[in-house]
């Protein structure tokens, strides 16, 4: 594990790599009475050449460094401690492993450590990484979830945290999953306001697919205005989207007439497309599952029926997997992809 060390009279501390242990806390600490905490979370993953790769860690740091400023944490140089990270790796590289779908899983934190009671902001903080290997997603195939669009939980509103990976985010989240769970669905579809606007599927971004009556593929996702977390398996697929629709880099399985937006949808509007025939495919994006198809919305009272393929992905979640896993391996060549020196 990587630790560091900060304070607001002496700065940063010095960066320690050390066997995973305990880490030893005050009771008193902020962390565990107002919860000043954050974390990322990003892969490596061994391709055929045996090399790890990082997948995009710079969207991370940046998201990083936005969610420390939220938490008036001190913000850092995201290269110095992809670097970190790289070393990391590159000590633990027996621990990325080599299976289709398998990767090391880390997962960068900052939490506040001064002791002592009372809010304000933290004079003691400790950025810390860890890892661990982690299996396919879906081990036994991909299987399409069922969402509960819930009209009584908010995850996120304008001017709250929902735009930044802070670990309070999560824990409010858990009840209304488990409510869900006991009715049957797999994850939560977060809604906003009367007009029930999507924006978020469980802890995943949310993308509908809109068949238009010039024959055009709309991919759409929500705006995230400061609501939705800006994910960077989103920013990938926005940009391979937006590559394919301008004619820059076409992707195979996409049709030519095809475009993407950014912009808010109801729930109402996307039962109507179901209901007539215009919804093409709902799928949840994110850095554990990738994409994960949805089959079915349970919305008040009624299953909202979703189009899916046999092998349960739709035809824009196919694509998008195999273009980002191709990034991820170094199948595909990117920038993107950021090889680990292990000879070193």
């Amino acid at each position: 594990m990587l630790t560091i060390p900060w304070n607001s009279t002496t700065g940063w501390g010095t960066p320690k790599i050390q066997p995973y242990a305990p880490l030893q806390l005050d009771p008193s600490s902020t962390v565990l009475h107002y919860a000043p905490t954050l974390f990322e979370g990003l892969k490596a993953y061994k391709g055929k050449d045996g090399v790890p790769r990082l997948f995009r860690p710079d969207k991370n740091m940046e998201r990083m460094n936005r969610s420390a400023a939220r938490l008036a944490f001190p913000t850092f140089t995201g290269d110095n401690v992809t670097q970190l990270i790289k070393k990391l790796v590159e000590i633990d590289a027996d621990w990325v492993p080599t299976d289709p779908g398998t990767s090391l899983y880390i997962r960068p934190t900052m939490i506040g450590t001064q002791a002592g009671l009372g809010v304000g902001a933290s004079t003691d903080v400790l950025l810390f990484v860890i890892a661990s290997p982690v299996g396919p997603y879906y081990s036994t195939g991909f299987k399409p979830v069922k969402l509960y669009a819930t009209t009584k939980d908010v995850r996120a509103w304008p001017g709250g945290t929902g735009g930044y990976k802070l670990g309070s985010n999560y824990a409010a989240g858990v009840v209304p999953q488990q409510q869900a769970a006991a009715l049957g669905y797999q994850q939560i579809l977060w809604l906003f306001g009367p007009e029930h606007r999507l924006t978020e599927v469980g802890t995943m971004n949310l993308w509908v697919g809109l068949k238009g009556t010039d024959g055009v593929l709309e991919l759409v996702t929500p705006p995230l205005e400061d609501m939705i977390l800006p994910g960077v398996t989103r920013d990938s697929i926005l940009a391979l989207a937006r590559d394919h629709a301008s004619g820059k880099r076409k992707l195979a399985g996409l049709p030519d007439k095809f475009t993407v937006s950014e912009r808010n949808l109801t729930m109402p509007e996307l039962v109507e497309a179901s209901r007539n025939g215009t919804l093409a495919e709902v799928f949840g994006s994110g850095t554990a599952a990738i994409v994960s198809s949805v089959d079915g919305i349970g919305y008040e009272g009624e299953l909202v029926k979703v189009p899916c393929g046999e092998d349960g992905l739709g035809d824009i979640t196919r694509v998008m997997l195999r273009e980002i896993v191709g990034r991820q391996t170094g199948d595909i060549p990117s920038e993107w992809s950021v090889p680990v020196d292990t000879k070193a």
